[in-house]
């Protein structure tokens, strides 16, 4: 007890069993735990704490409130973060799917008035490649006067070029799917020799164009520079397959029990056929490449639509022809899948613009190549058509017909017009086969005769297989893409022009006979 009463009685703490008193010192200790520290720490000799003690519980409590607070304050921002990310993902794709819509919108308004305004003032000429030389000189100029305005154009319309370039091939496919309709009429002897004139011809325009490139830049000595990187857009998801096929059962179902749901029967079928075509695509996309060299996504594509086409025509017991009908009705008031489809093709032209103003250093590099390769390609396609037809003995109607089987359809139709006796349907059937040869074939035999530069590649697929062709190699190489657009829109251009002069057509008429 001595030593008890030897120890002041200021430095004992106040008593811990009155309530009242326990939280004021909590509280005081908690709010100033540094003055407490610096007094002076003594042991009670009855098992009383000292202050040391009671201050470094003190302090431990208040290390762990602060823990509490700290953890919880994690835990808000985490979950702040998060939303804060889930929000603005989602943002972002609903703003990039507005910005597509607009984009691509806009190009197709621009084709659609081109269109109308061509057809009001009776123009022939295709208002798709005069919208795409006016794109491009539009660029071109804002890029000599106000270059950002120029790239921010370029960049705006980005979204709307990779869903074009993402699902060309698509928008080619439709004529190749109502082939059927189209050559029923023909004897079959006719039709062999024309797929000999067809493929023959194919590979000799393409090697014709491919070496007066190669020369024509030995002449001039024109060195050859990398081309500018081109944006490749994103591969088919499994999510895209497993809706497309949903669409495709459900409408598919659908159009069988009720075939004029939706007021006519191209209607109706609409819905089935395009996903059948879209589908086809999708799972010939995804095959191995060593199969795709030989078998085309294009081919895969065709025969989807065909095959969907037969098994509907079998089970609605209305046949094969009244089905395909269905699918390409060239009606505005009645729109089938093919006609949705090549409603792009316009669209798909004008936006070759940009391609060819990304590689616009390129492109004037080598003019010299290109112009040549395009003039004397289109020239040799028209008169050897014309020379072969006579030599195997095919009908000179039918050899007036597929005179232009090089040129892309649009063009290939206005220039027969300027004949008489000529069958437009072969001429469209022709030009959708030299194009499914090309774009099944070009690759493989590209690498066999050594174009390995974009530059030949491009000029010689599009001079000799066009769209499809075109369509086929830009979207295994990007980089090859501005110089198809510009020999396939000059082979038509100049295919175009040369025909309209009497002179040409009338020798064209001699060899013919």
């Amino acid at each position: 007890m001595a030593t008890a009463s030897a120890v002041p009685k200021s430095l004992f703490l106040p008593n811990l069993h009155n309530p009242t008193t326990l939280s004021q010192v909590k509280l005081k200790s908690l709010q100033t735990p540094l003055r407490i520290l610096s007094q002076e720490s003594i042991l009670s000799s009855n098992g009383v704490p000292t202050k040391r003690n009671f201050v470094e519980n003190a302090q431990s409590r208040e290390m762990g409130v602060n823990r509490i607070h700290s953890s919880r304050r994690v835990v808000v921002r985490s979950m702040g973060s998060d939303s804060s990310i889930t929000s603005t993902g989602l943002s972002n794709k609903v703003f990039g799917a507005l910005h597509l819509v607009v984009s691509l919108g806009l190009i197709l308004a621009m084709d659609k008035l081109l269109k109308q305004a061509f057809v009001t003032a009776a123009i022939k000429f295709p208002s798709a490649l005069f919208g795409m030389f006016c794109t491009f000189t539009v660029l071109m100029i804002l890029d000599t006067i106000v270059p950002k305005a120029a790239a921010g154009l370029v960049n705006f319309f980005e979204p709307a070029l990779l869903f074009i370039q993402r699902w060309l091939p698509l928008f080619y496919v439709p004529s190749l799917v109502v082939l059927p309709l189209a050559v029923k009429d023909i004897p079959a002897a006719s039709g062999a020799k024309i797929c000999f004139i067809l493929v023959g011809g194919w590979l000799a325009s393409l090697c014709v164009a491919g070496f007066t490139a190669i020369s024509v830049r030995k002449m001039v000595k024109t060195e050859m520079i990398a081309a500018e990187p081109m944006s490749k857009p994103s591969p088919f998801s499994s999510l895209e397959v497993w809706t497309w096929s949903m669409i495709f059962l459900a409408s598919f179902v659908g159009a069988l029990y009720y075939p004029t749901a939706l007021g006519t029967s191209a209607r109706t079928c609409l819905p089935f056929l395009l996903s059948s075509t879209v589908l086809g695509y999708l799972v010939g996309s995804g095959l191995p490449s060593a199969i795709k060299k030989v078998f085309h996504p294009i081919i895969c594509c065709a025969v989807s639509a065909d095959l969907a086409a037969i098994a509907f025509g079998y089970l609605s017991k209305s046949g094969l022809d009244p089905v395909l009908g269905d699918y390409l009705t060239k009606a505005a008031s009645n729109p089938g899948a093919g006609d949705i489809l090549m409603g792009f093709l316009g669209s798909v032209i004008i936006s070759f613009a940009f391609s060819m103003f990304k590689q616009r250093k390129l492109v004037k590099r080598h003019a010299a190549e290109i112009f040549t390769s395009v003039i004397i390609s289109t020239l040799f396609s028209l008169y050897s058509t014309a020379l072969i037809g006579r030599l195997i003995g095919l009908e000179p109607n039918l050899t007036v017909s597929i005179l232009p089987r090089c040129i892309t359809v649009a063009l290939a139709l206005s220039i027969v017009s300027l004949f008489e006796g000529v069958n437009s349907s072969l001429t469209a059937a022709v030009v959708v086969l030299t194009g499914l040869v090309g774009a099944n074939f070009v690759q493989v035999v590209l690498d066999k005769l050594g174009f390995n530069d974009p530059i030949a590649r491009g000029i010689a697929t599009a001079s000799s297989a066009h769209g499809l062709g075109t369509a086929a190699l830009s979207a295994k190489e990007p980089e090859a893409l501005p110089f198809c657009a510009i020999a396939y829109a000059l082979t038509g251009i100049f295919g175009s022009l040369i025909c309209s002069v009497p002179a040409v057509r009338q020798s064209l008429l001699a060899i013919v006979g």
